[in-house]
């Protein structure tokens, strides 16, 4: 059976079970038994258990729950309040320095918890209302909210990486130093963007209230309590991977600890604390798996009826230069995104996407780098951007999904110009990593 056929039924299998509104894990793993009875036979279907098996047993799989319960331990013990306010006072004096302040707190946030629906729950409960309550322009705060939650798919300890690095088979403590800049770059653009609205325009990021701006220095200064948590469990769990110290899965359960510690520090850590903990990170990590289940045993017998080869053939013979193959990698990945969740998305096409990287003679943490953000775009775009659905089931009355879409275009146009300043100049994700080294 030529690899055209098996494309062209594949897809289009594969599309007319989302369309009828089957879950992308279902679809997919339908569509590997639908393929391996087509072309393969009955008696082949065994190797669906035992590609699934196969992928279970990875070690660094194990890195993603204890990720996923750390960041749900933090979401309840009280950190992000305490954070949120003392950057709220610093900034007070900036015209727009809650949202800063919002952007830097999201940004410590994202290198804790790497839960992107946790992120922009949190900063929708706490700073949204804070922002608001100061007359805040709404569609800035929308924006400022959406954009700086989103950050955790890109800053370590993404979940994202870690999915990338397994099916790229690629260094994840490389991937984790290569995003760090990239990341930076991102909270860079949003702050200069909010900086120069607010200035150009003070009354959509008015300063804060003169009793605020008046507090005394001493008590400016003992806010700083606030981050010396935080910043000890960021060096602790990124320290001792970059260090060589541990590997992801051990500094995932560094991180677990981390959070039990804070969360009792803080005097939040009960029993029905733990309990949701571990029930959210449950229901999650159970979602996950079952779309590497589907997703993997659709790649695998894809791959075994010549799919793979073809597309990558295809691809490779493009008489293009090897940066408009990556470019038209970059369109596909992202009008994807406005469609399928990222998780099916890596699955599904980085087998495909990856060697013929590798065969262009290009690096794949750089790509990986390229994808994640790719990601994050997909996380504020309509009709589906995740973090809008995210956002509109914690705002206040009155705020539509319209208007949170309408807040995040301009910061889409600024992921998408970080995105293009990593695409054509690649030192700026190998850089850390070729240190280090």
């Amino acid at each position: 059976m030529g690899g055209e056929i098996v494309s062209l039924v594949t897809i289009g299998l594969l599309l007319l079970l989302l369309i009828t509104g089957i879950p992308l894990a279902f679809a997919t793993g339908m569509t590997a038994v639908a393929l391996t009875f087509w072309l393969f036979g009955p008696d082949s279907l065994y190797f669906i258990p035992s590609r699934i098996f196969t992928l279970m047993n990875n070690y660094a799989l194990i890195a993603v729950p204890l990720f996923v319960l750390m960041g749900c331990i933090l979401e309840q013990a009280g950190v992000i309040e305490r954070l949120f306010r003392a950057l709220h006072i610093w900034s007070g004096r900036l015209r727009g320095g809650l949202a800063v302040g919002t952007l830097a707190a999201s940004t410590i946030m994202a290198a804790m918890v790497g839960v992107i629906g946790a992120e922009i729950v949190v900063l929708g409960l706490i700073c949204l209302p804070a922002m608001l309550g100061r007359l805040y322009d709404k569609k800035l705060a929308l924006g400022v909210i959406c954009a700086g939650g989103s950050l955790g798919t890109l800053l370590p300890p993404s979940i994202v990486l870690i999915i990338y690095g397994l099916v790229a088979q690629v260094s994840i403590g490389d991937l984790f130093l290569a995003a760090v800049v990239p990341g930076l770059l991102l909270v860079s653009l949003y702050t200069t963007y909010v900086l120069i609205l607010c200035y150009r325009n003070s009354e959509l990021g008015p300063l804060a209230p003169q009793e605020e701006r008046d507090m005394p220095l001493r008590e400016q200064l003992g806010l700083a309590r606030a981050l010396v948590l935080p910043i000890a469990l960021i060096t602790a769990v990124l320290g001792s991977l970059y260090m060589g110290i541990a590997t992801p899965t051990e500094t995932a359960a560094i991180g677990v600890l981390g959070a039990l510690l804070i969360a009792l520090i803080n005097k939040e850590l009960t029993w029905d604390s733990v309990y949701d903990s571990v029930k959210k990170t449950g229901s999650t990590v159970a979602m996950l798996t079952w779309i590497f289940f589907g997703a993997s045993a659709l790649v695998a017998v894809y791959t075994m009826a010549g799919g793979t080869a073809f597309l990558q053939d295809l691809i490779t013979g493009l008489p293009v230069p090897p940066i408009v193959t990556i470019l038209l990698m970059m369109l596909i990945l992202m009008v994807l995104g406005c469609f399928i969740d990222w998780i099916g998305i890596v699955l599904l096409t980085m087998p495909i996407f990856v060697p013929v990287v590798e065969k262009l003679g290009m690096d794949p943490i750089w790509f990986g780098i390229l994808f994640t953000m790719n990601m994050q775009v997909s996380y504020l775009t309509p009709p589906f951007g995740p973090a809008a659905f995210y956002l509109k089931a914690v705002a206040p009355e009155g705020i539509s999904l319209s208007d949170i879409f309408r807040g995040v275009i301009p910061f889409i146009g600024l992921q998408i110009i970080g995105l293009a300043l990593v695409l054509f100049f690649p030192q700026i994700s190998l850089w850390l990593p070729s240190l280090m080294k």
